[in-house]
C-alpha cells in the first residue's frame, strides 16, 4: 500500500505535507482535475469518490488501495473500513478534494486512487447467473450516470453481472461509480469488444436474450425470466442497435399508464429487474 511519503528517486511525491494542524495542498504534487474524476488518475490507477464508492472499494478484497484522500470527518466516519483495508490516508480539505475533482464534484471529502479491477471471465458471469438473477447487457450506453444508475439497480435486485461494449462505454470509475453507490465494487462488470458476438456465445449456452425496446408490441410482464437470461438495453435515445435487436431472443417493452410512455434506460432497468426478481421469487 502506498502512502504520502516520497524519497526515492522516480517515487511518487506526496499530494499534502505537514505534520500539525490543517492539511496543506502540495500543487506542484497534483495531478491536474478534469473530467469531474471521470480519467484514470495516472500509472494505470482509477479515481473514485464518494462515501458509498469509496466505502466499497475499501471492503473488497479484489480491489488494491493506492492513496486515500479524506478530509477529517470523512475520515471519522470510515475510520474501520480504512483500517481494516490498511491503505494510508492523506488528509486533504473540501477545497483541496475540489481542486483536484472539480467544484461540481459530490465527493464528500473522500478521493481514493486504485487499481482497477481484474476484470472477470464470460464463464464466471455465467456461473454466477445460474445462482442468482439475469445477466444486463448495455449496448452503447455512454452516459456514466445512466450506467452507474444501471449497475446500482443490477445490485438491488441481485443480477448476476453487467456487460458492455469496450468502446462506447464510460470508464469503471469516477462519476460512474459514484452514480453506482458502491455497486461497481459489488457487481462484476465485463467489458467486451462484440456484444453481438457475446450474445451469439450466451444463445449457445442456453440464455434468453430479452431486449427492451420502447416499440417492442411484447409487455416485459410477459416475461417469466426462469432459466438462464440476459436484459438488453440500449443507449438513450438510439436504443438498441440493429445487429443487436436481431441477436435478442425477444424484443420487449415496459407497459406505462402515464401521458409520458418513455423511460430513460437506468429507470427501465430498475424496473425490468424488479420484474425479473419477482418472477424468480415467485418459482422458489
Amino acid at each position: 500500500m502506498a502512502g504520502g511519503t516520497a524519497g526515492k528517486k522516480g517515487a511518487r511525491k506526496p499530494y499534502f505535507r505537514g505534520n500539525k494542524g490543517p492539511a496543506r495542498a502540495s500543487r506542484a504534487g497534483m495531478p491536474k482535475a478534469g473530467g469531474h474524476g471521470a480519467t484514470p488518475a495516472g500509472d494505470g490507477l482509477v479515481r473514485l469518490f464518494g462515501s458509498h464508492a469509496v466505502e466499497a472499494a475499501l471492503g473488497n478484497p479484489r480491489r488494491r488501495a493506492v492513496r486515500l484522500l479524506a478530509t477529517e470527518n470523512a475520515e471519522r466516519r470510515l475510520a474501520e473500513v480504512i483500517a481494516a483495508k490498511g491503505v494510508a490516508v492523506d488528509r486533504a480539505t473540501p477545497g483541496d478534494l475540489d481542486h483536484l475533482l472539480g467544484a461540481d464534484t459530490v465527493h464528500q471529502g473522500l478521493l481514493l486512487e486504485a487499481e482497477p479491477l481484474p476484470e472477470p471471465s464470460l464463464d464466471e458471469l455465467v456461473r454466477a447467473a445460474e445462482r442468482s438473477g439475469p445477466l444486463v447487457l448495455l449496448d452503447h450506453v455512454t452516459d456514466p450516470h445512466n450506467a452507474g444508475a444501471v449497475l446500482r439497480s443490477a445490485a438491488a435486485f441481485g443480477a448476476a453481472g453487467l456487460i458492455v461494449t469496450r468502446r462506447h462505454s464510460p470508464p469503471l470509475n469516477g462519476v460512474l461509480a459514484k452514480a453506482a453507490s458502491g455497486a461497481l465494487d459489488l457487481i462484476p462488470v465485463l467489458p467486451v469488444q462484440n456484444l453481438a458476438r457475446t450474445m451469439l456465445d450466451l444463445k449457445t449456452l442456453g440464455f434468453r436474450l430479452i431486449g427492451l425496446e420502447g416499440t417492442a408490441s411484447a409487455p416485459l410482464e410477459d416475461e417469466t425470466f426462469s432459466g438462464l437470461s440476459a436484459l438488453v438495453l440500449g443507449a438513450e435515445g438510439k436504443g438498441l442497435r440493429e445487429l443487436t435487436r436481431e441477436t435478442c431472443d425477444r424484443l420487449v417493452s415496459i407497459t406505462t399508464a402515464g401521458p409520458l410512455a418513455s423511460l430513460n434506460v437506468s429507470n427501465a432497468a430498475a424496473v425490468a429487474l424488479h420484474w425479473a426478481a419477482l418472477q424468480r421469487r415467485r418459482s422458489i
